[in-house]
């Protein structure tokens, strides 16, 4: 059985993202992501799944998933039964870990347990002891604390004692492979094809589902509808655009995007980012001549 896609959003004004979800929950089921995940369960037993990899779980399991290996916590509990936390998530992507080692290559003592991550990492409750408080504060944090639990979180993994693999050493994530079906082709398709124009009944068609269907199983898979992703996705595009391509029009810009209609362009970005696209490039070009003047 293939994996489902999880998109994890990161916030444009986060390094990475810190939060817990209850049970049942849309991204309980067999899934992968880019990402780096630290999943700390604060209730419920069942069983979990990492790569090939079957156990059985409990409070204060804590276990470090790698970029795109597929894994599930399935809780044991009574049908119908709604918990309101379950557990604790870190998620960060493999280029913010890369950015942040060249400007601190201490994090540098965090490679031997990022690369076991690869396989899956199960910590000892001791140091699940030591983390859970950390991720508890750190989902509400803001500012600059935040940085501090984060970097405290890996340094009690890196140094961590009794540290096991889950996944055999045979086992080997293929991304490839499970974006071959389903969402996961649609995900791929709106990649590459982000900035044409196309429907939702082009990607139901794509993936030999009706509209109505396709659309419940896109927001299950993203927790957001369609246009509401593709929107995201091509304002980000847009504002890359805007840091990069400094002689581009902000029209220009709106159409490059995949928009075709500049007040509506407008409109989300603001809605995303908080001022206009003039304002953003303005704001840029402040700070442009502000380093050059350092």
């Amino acid at each position: 059985m293939n994996p489902d896609l999880e998109v994890v959003a990161i916030g444009s004004g986060e390094s990475f993202k810190a939060w817990e979800h209850g049970y049942p929950y849309r991204t309980v089921r067999w899934h992968f992501h880019p990402e780096y995940e630290i999943h700390h369960v604060v209730a419920t037993t069942g069983q979990y799944f990492v790569g090939d990899f079957i156990g059985e779980f409990e409070p204060d399991n804590l276990v470090l998933t790698g970029p795109n290996l597929p894994h599930n916590w399935v809780s044991d509990v009574p049908p119908g039964t709604c918990l309101p936390l379950r557990c604790r998530v870190l998620q960060f992507t493999e280029s913010f870990l890369a950015d942040a080692s060249r400007i601190f290559p201490e994090l540098s003592a965090c490679a031997g347990i990022l690369e076991m991550s690869r396989r899956g990492a199960l910590f000892t409750p001791q140091t699940a002891s030591l983390v859970g408080p950390l991720l508890g504060e750190l989902v509400e944090a803001k500012g600059i604390r935040r940085i501090e639990l984060f970097m405290n979180v890996l340094e009690a993994l890196s140094s961590a004692q009794g540290t096991r693999t889950l996944a055999s050493a045979l086992y080997h994530p293929d991304p490839s492979g499970f974006m071959s079906a389903g969402v996961n082709q649609a995900l791929a398709f709106i990649n590459t094809h982000l900035t044409e124009p196309f429907s939702e009944g082009d990607l139901a068609e794509l993936t030999g589902q009706s509209p109505s269907a396709f659309s419940r199983s896109f927001r299950r898979h993203t927790g957001m509808a369609l246009v509401q992703y593709v929107n995201r996705l091509r304002i980000n595009f847009a504002c890359h655009l805007l840091m990069s391509e400094t002689a581009m029009s902000i029209t220009d810009i709106c159409f490059a995007a995949g928009f075709n209609n500049i007040s509506n362009f407008n409109r989300r970005f603001l809605d995303q980012k908080g001022m206009a696209p003039s304002r953003f490039r303005i704001l840029l070009a402040q700070n442009a001549r502000a380093v050059e003047a350092a």
